[in-house]
């Protein structure tokens, strides 16, 4: 292992797949998976922006969604294929505190907003006469606001942590970005607060607003299997299942990969379960969300099928 240099404040990322052909090919798959999400997302944004129809809290959480995925999957892919490309690994100190800004901002924001997305489909199935009432635009965009201002906080404190630790171990990190788990055991210091500083954050941005998505979804679906309406049942089972989907491929290897104990942690499986919540998922929302909804695929239909025989 190479010693930490005093004189430099660089770290090498070792990145996720090995320098050879078999390393590109994976790559030039990541890239791929890259440009789809850019695509998908910026094409949701455009449809909810300009289609009236979708102008609901439901769409507007929605948008605010695919900002975060296309920022979440920014931070980390663009600097992994460069780095990879380049041969140049290294990442300074300061690049490595705005990539980790970057990422826990999204990460810690994206977990608040599909909690306040499983309480717009809650109260609108269960409470459906309520609803314009709990869920109006200015709620909507209280809960949007207060998305964005936790996670940067949160997000904020974390990284001036991180920039401000004694590195003397090693400067290698065994990660594709500059991640909390793989960064914290280079420090020649004992971190067991911060430690437990991790840990309370996770509960608090991902653990917490899983448990409230899934006693929201658990309501949704016993109010559903009490339906009469067989098209009723059928819409909103469509629209609890697709928002499940999005909350497992999310949650899930996030919430392991933080709250497992040091001693239990292994840096090629943080790094394969990383590829699900950084890289996957940013991808499979806007794919999920407009090919099993309606109103998406009507907009896309309007706002498409206008632009062509505009053109025309």
């Amino acid at each position: 292992m190479e010693k930490w240099n005093q004189s430099s404040s660089d770290f090498i990322l070792l990145g996720l797949f090995p320098q050879n052909q078999t390393g590109l090919l994976l790559l030039l798959l990541i890239i791929f998976i890259f440009s789809v999400a850019l695509l998908g997302n910026s094409t949701m944004i455009h449809l909810i922006r300009v289609d009236p129809r979708l102008h609901t809290p439901m769409y507007i959480l929605l948008s605010q969604l695919s900002l975060m995925d296309m920022m979440y999957i920014s931070s980390t892919v663009p600097k992994m294929a460069f780095n990879f490309l380049s041969g140049q690994k290294s990442i300074t100190l300061l690049g490595c505190g705005v990539q980790s800004f970057f990422f826990l901002t999204m990460a810690g924001s994206e977990g608040l907003l599909l909690a306040s997305m499983a309480y717009d489909r809650f109260v609108a199935i269960c409470h459906p006469l309520h609803y314009p009432i709990r869920m109006s635009k200015m709620k909507c965009l209280k809960m949007i606001i207060g998305s964005w201002t936790l996670g940067s906080i949160n997000s904020l404190s974390h990284t001036v942590y991180l920039l401000h630790l004694p590195y003397c171990h090693s400067r290698l990190v065994n990660h594709f970005f500059c991640d909390i788990p793989a960064m914290v055991p280079l420090a020649c210091m004992d971190t067991w607060v911060y430690d437990y500083m991790v840990f309370v954050s996770t509960c608090l941005f991902l653990l917490f607003p899983f448990l409230g998505i899934a006693v929201s979804y658990g309501r949704v679906l016993f109010a559903v299997f009490h339906m009469r309406s067989k098209e009723g049942k059928k819409k909103a089972f469509t629209t609890c299942s697709t928002h499940l989907t999005v909350v497992t491929f999310y949650y899930a290897p996030f919430v392991y990969t933080y709250l497992r104990l040091r001693s239990l942690r292994s840096p090629t499986e943080d790094k394969i379960l990383a590829v699900f919540y950084t890289i996957l998922t940013p991808m499979l929302n806007p794919i999920i969300y407009s090919l099993r909804n309606k109103e998406v695929l009507g907009a896309m239909t309007r706002v498409f099928g206008t632009f062509s025989s505009t053109k025309t």
